[in-house]
């Protein structure tokens, strides 16, 4: 997979481009500065993208805005987006066109290789992946979706880390048929319309997150 890679950390930029490259992606554009970042991101060639949210000369949004530039002008583009903290806002922001292909993790993720990469490759999928104190975040809010139980709150928090029927029903030790029921009744409490799985999962969390 061709990447573009915006980081103004010079330590982590380099140890991204490695990490990345031993896995077999090729990095189209490494950028440090907000200024560079569009024009990496109008390359054709570019398949995907990992962004800092905070990028010079602002250290605001610079990398957030971006995300959402190239998405609206290549619907669907696949963007991994990482952040030294949860801000909820931000995930909000990015998974606001129904689309999938958005990850949103705290940096600290990238020192797990394994995950991080695998994290990427859902993104890349059209998945959405969301870091696991994002979902605490949501769940600890005082309004949560109230009409589901608390094992469907569990399932919906596993779907927005990003996780499919299957790694569900071993992260809860139950079958995926069971999984797959509390799914569809996640859809039907959240009045969710008939539509591909994959549609249906990004409304679900969607929902959950309030936008």
């Amino acid at each position: 997979m061709r990447l573009v890679i915006a980081e103004d950390h010079a330590l982590l930029r380099d140890g991204l481009i490695r990490i990345l490259e031993a896995h077999g992606h090729e990095i189209v554009a490494a950028v440090e500065h907000g200024s560079d970042l569009g024009e990496a991101l109008a390359d054709p060639s570019a398949e995907a993208a990992v962004l800092d949210v905070r990028l010079p000369p602002t250290h605001t949004d610079e990398g957030l805005r971006a995300a959402v530039s190239v998405r609206s002008a290549r619907p669907g583009f696949p963007v991994m987006v990482l952040s030294q903290y949860v801000e909820r806002i931000y995930a909000r922001e990015l998974l606001a066109s129904g689309d999938g292909g958005i990850g949103y993790l705290l940096k600290d993720r990238v020192g797990d290789v394994g995950e991080f990469v695998d994290a990427l490759g859902r993104v890349a999928s059209g998945g959405t992946v969301l870091d696991p104190q994002v979902v605490s975040a949501v769940m600890a809010r005082q309004e949560p979706v109230e009409r589901l139980t608390a094992r469907e709150r569990d399932v919906l928090g596993l779907m927005a880390e990003g996780r499919s029927n299957a790694a569900i029903a071993a992260a809860l030790f139950v079958t995926e048929k069971a999984v797959g029921k509390h799914v569809n009744i996640i859809f039907t409490k959240l009045d969710l319309p008939v539509a591909p799985d994959d549609n249906r999962r990004v409304l679900a969390v969607l929902a959950w997150l309030g936008v």
